[in-house]
């Protein structure tokens, strides 16, 4: 399993030496950018992206012909919209590259060797520019007959071993984001608990990374109660994954857990036929945690970091259960089910109790919990609940790497609308507020003094419209750039 993605290597050339075919150059205002160095061809390009009216709009792109005194075959000009280079808003001004490149990537399909030339001029925009461009030049063709991708790519930039270094590590965090993306994207005829599972031993063993998998015996011995329920409607039973990636010396410890439904048809309490197409997507949430292990790990960050992965299936079988059943979940808790379509919060209740119990620094679940993420925040942010500390730390990650998060409360009165007669608790609780109702349940499965954070990616995690800046139609790879971020401000 393998989406086409295409590594970069770095130059510090100056871009009009770059023989590539396309040089890939900023424009803004109306002006192009990063040839200040060459003027004959600078005022030649002006000229040009004026005389098509090529204004630099946010995620535009023109190719010209190459102007006299440019080696490369022609030039993209990539929009960066109102771009300051002397922004002092460092997050928005890398960003903007992330997005510039990524929107160029898109565009260049079959093209043989591009050289990027955006204005980066510190190692944070290095990086942005090269996590930009590994995102846009992602695609998902393993199921296609055909397709073209971009072709070899270089980042131009200054010189020095932390530009250097700054590329490698975005390098490393576009791929992690990109092997999230294949396991979203790939079908769940392919990808169900057991396969998914050795596709993340296989992806550990070539990191030599300690990998735990509890198949079904397993998970009834052990108390899983949530694990067990979800998945019993399905004939490919449940699993949970544990990989730990514990580094000499590392003085912090990071858990995070990611709801891993391979496919949600809702169970007994079954979707409308139209609500089920994107429902592969529903394990977004463990690819983003496993992959920014991995990512990592493949950064050699000093700090601890596990990831738990609860996989199921909840499909509406003979053997599924119903609702008005109770569960006993791990924790000893028990809860009625209600509603067998608010499944995530079953399997993450049991693999949060269990990442609690190793008392981490810092616990982060990632899913795509509820449809009221969407109602509330839209399809591109991303919700953030839990305890302050931990909520503040995402969102302030989430700022750096790029991604779109804002900070929820779980109101005390929410809980009140999961009471029941017959256990602790039901699964399903009030519609209004939804995101932060299924938030308050998560909270009674994580200890009172911990420092906590839970992120609802139901809308950013999937693309159902058109690809914008370095973000493609279907997957997304959402919080896995967060979470490595999380891992470098603890390292």
């Amino acid at each position: 399993m393998a989406g086409a993605s295409t590594l970069s290597s770095y130059s510090t050339t100056s871009p009009v030496k770059a023989t590539a075919s396309v040089l890939v150059l900023a424009a803004a205002d109306s002006k192009v950018l990063g040839l200040e160095g060459a003027k004959a061809a600078k005022t030649a390009l002006d000229a040009a992206a004026q005389a098509i009216g090529f204004s630099g709009k946010a995620g535009s792109t023109a190719r010209v012909p190459a102007p006299k005194g440019v080696a490369a075959g022609s030039v993209l000009l990539v929009g960066l919209g109102d771009f300051d280079a002397d922004d002092t808003d460092v997050a928005a001004t890398a960003e903007s590259l992330r997005r510039g490149a990524g929107a160029a990537l898109r565009a260049l399909d079959g093209v043989e060797s591009i050289a990027l030339a955006l204005p980066a001029a510190t190692p944070a925009e290095v990086e942005a520019v090269t996590v930009g461009a590994g995102l846009g030049a992602y695609r998902f063709l393993d199921y296609r007959s055909e397709g073209k991708t971009p072709g070899e790519i270089t980042v131009i930039g200054p010189k020095g071993k932390t530009f250097t270094a700054a590329h490698d590590a975005g390098e490393v965090i576009a791929a992690a984001t990109n092997r999230a993306r294949d396991l979203v994207n790939t079908p769940p005829l392919d990808l169900y608990p057991e396969s998914y599972a050795e596709i993340v031993k296989d992806q550990a063993k070539d990191r030599k990374l300690k990998v735990t998998v509890l198949g079904e015996k397993e998970l009834k011995a052990g108390g899983y109660g949530g694990i067990i329920g979800v998945g019993q409607g399905s004939t490919r039973g449940p699993r949970l994954v544990k990989v730990e990636y514990a580094p000499r010396g590392a003085k912090r410890h990071l858990s995070f857990v990611g709801k891993g439904i391979t496919f949600d048809s809702g169970g007994i309490s079954l979707k409308p036929a139209k609500s089920m197409e994107d429902m592969k997507s529903d394990m977004a949430g463990s690819a983003a945690v496993v992959q920014a292990l991995f990512g990592i790990a493949d950064l050699k960050l000093p700090v601890r970091v596990t990831a738990w992965l609860p996989m199921a299936e909840n499909m509406p079988g003979s053997s599924a259960q119903r609702p008005s059943d109770v569960l006993k979940m791990r924790s000893g808790k028990t809860v009625e089910v209600t509603n067998t379509d608010a499944e995530g919060r079953l399997v993450l209740a049991d693999a949060l109790h269990d990442a609690g119990a190793e008392n981490p620094d810092l616990l982060i679940d990632v899913a795509t919990l509820t449809g009221a993420q969407i109602v509330a925040l839209g399809e591109r942010t991303s919700g953030v609940m839990g305890s302050e500390t931990a909520r503040a730390e995402v969102i302030a990650s989430a700022s750096v790497a790029g991604e779109q998060m804002w900070a929820m409360p779980i109101p005390e009165e929410m809980l009140s609308g999961f009471d029941s007669t017959a256990a602790d608790l039901t699964n399903s609780g009030p519609r209004p507020g939804g995101m932060l109702a299924a938030a308050a349940f998560l909270r009674e499965f994580v200890a009172e003094d911990a420092s906590w954070a839970h992120i609802d990616i139901a809308g950013p995690s999937f693309n159902g419209s058109a690809p914008f800046g370095y973000t493609p139609k279907a997957a997304t790879g959402a919080a896995v750039r967060t979470l490595i971020e999380i891992a470098k401000a603890k390292a």
